[in-house]
């Protein structure tokens, strides 16, 4: 390792190892632990029904289903390693699974040490709250906040799951270019505050709340706060080498869709948690509705796509289906519970066109985003937040457009200048992009030293 390789290092390592310092800490005793613990000896004599107002047995129920949304919820993360290294080089996929596996442990640890409590602090102004660091370690340890149906330590594991989701959106924008380093710090700080926040103001009982606002599982505030991160981060790398050439775009194909397609199936799998986990318990109708809602979109982003697709290019193209599907699954994110059947469907052809249209728009303005994650989660994600503002898709055929308006514009007002100043510092202290010369060569070699298909001869596409 170079002088100069040891320096930047130190930067990255003081804050990736600041929330794991810090959630130690707050184990150790204060007088905070200390009234919990009195607490705990009050109330661990109280049964769940008696403590929640649920009986016993529905209790436990709630509380594996939520668990097992986590396990689902957590396999997604395995779909976005699969797919963005499958539609990305085979130079740099050690690099691509070593970001996607920091981002889960960064996302936890930041949830653990302060995301939990800023997305849900309690009684606060609406904008900004914040309930301490650290998590509570009371023997009862049932959430009080919103929802009394499953324990407090199943709600921080389920929540936060989806903390790590934004971060790893943007890590497909930003892949075969971005310095490993810089990456992992915007991940740790745009984790642990810009999310979080925005969050709140919808799922903690803020001022989005208190509109009317509405976004079921995330397609605001989980997608497109992760597709505006991407945005930035694209806006401020440029373009992969010989993507954009005086003749036109050279596509950089995908070195493996067989992993793509894993990927996507996973993803599918997984939203099955996502979004049936939000229904926050095992209500059988609640959560049975809302499973069929999240697949009939899918299937029909797949089929909108393909059909889109092969229109404008004149040939099936895969990549297209595989987006196809997780943009009918990011639209449907938003409103899973509360459109109608029919409206599901039309929610999932729509934004299976529009993923298809809006991958060529970006290659048109030479935005180059490799795996198509701002079409899929930004462009998608705005699209199925204002469809369930719409009273044509719900099931009460009641709108609320303006609210939902207002959801979007407030979650991009502050995710994307965060993003973008965040990337800015980066750029100008540490820089973002890798040189040229290990761009060409591979990230897998320049950051990592290690390949991920040795003893194979890689074709270089670029």
């Amino acid at each position: 390792m170079t002088r100069r390789n040891k320096w930047l290092s130190l930067p990255m390592a003081v804050c990736l190892l600041t929330p794991v310092i810090f959630a130690t800490l707050s184990l150790i005793d204060s007088p905070l632990h200390a009234q919990e613990a009195e607490m705990a000896v009050e109330t661990v004599t109280q049964t769940p029904a008696e403590a929640t107002g649920v009986s016993d047995e529905m209790f436990t129920v709630n509380n594996v289903w939520m668990m097992v949304s986590t396990f689902l919820v957590f396999i997604m993360h395995l779909g976005f390693a699969m797919i963005e290294s499958g539609l990305t080089q085979a130079k740099n996929t050690v690099n691509i699974l070593f970001k996607n596996t920091m981002i889960v442990a960064i996302g936890l640890l930041t949830y653990a040490l302060m995301g939990f409590n800023l997305m849900y602090p309690g009684d606060f102004n609406g904008y900004l709250g914040f309930a301490g660091f650290g998590l509570s370690t009371d023997a009862a340890g049932l959430t009080q906040n919103y929802n009394t149906g499953y324990t407090y330590w199943t709600d921080f594991l389920f929540q936060g799951m989806f903390a790590a989701t934004a971060a790893t959106i943007v890590s497909g924008a930003v892949a075969e270019r971005v310095k490993l380093h810089s990456f992992l710090i915007f991940t740790v700080i745009y984790v642990s505050i810009a999310y979080p926040i925005i969050g709140s103001w919808q799922w903690g009982g803020g001022f989005l709340s208190e509109l009317g606002f509405s976004d079921f599982a995330g397609s605001t505030l989980v997608h497109s706060v992760g597709g505006w991160g991407a945005l930035a981060g694209i806006l401020m790398l440029g373009p992969r080498i010989g993507k954009y050439t005086p003749t036109g775009t050279k596509p950089i194909l995908g070195h493996s869709m067989p992993l793509a397609t894993i990927g996507m199936f996973l993803l599918w799998l997984g939203w099955f948690g996502f979004n049936g986990g939000s229904v926050l318990s095992a209500d059988a109708g609640g959560v049975s509705y809302v499973l069929v809602t999240t697949s009939l979109a899918a299937a029909a982003g797949i089929v909108s796509a393909v059909i889109v697709s092969t229109i404008i290019t004149k040939n099936p193209d895969l990549s297209m289906a595989l987006n196809g599907s997780l943009a009918g699954l990011v639209g449907i994110t938003a409103g899973a519970d509360a459109v109608t059947i029919t409206g599901a469907i039309l929610i999932g052809t729509i934004a299976g066109a529009v993923v298809v249209l809006s991958v060529i728009l970006l290659d048109k303005l030479k935005l180059d985003d490799p795996v198509g994650a701002v079409s899929v989660h930004l462009t998608c994600g705005i699209w199925g937040t204002l469809a369930t503002g719409l009273s044509f898709f719900r099931i009460d055929e009641t709108g609320q457009v303006g609210a939902q308006l207002a959801g979007i514009a407030a979650a991009g007002a502050l995710a994307f200048p965060f993003a973008l100043l965040l990337f800015t510092i980066l750029k100008f202290t540490l820089g973002i992009r890798v040189p040229r010369e290990e761009e060409l060569k591979g990230l897998d070699i320049g950051e990592h030293g290690q390949e991920a298909y040795a003893g194979f001869q890689v074709f270089d596409v670029t």
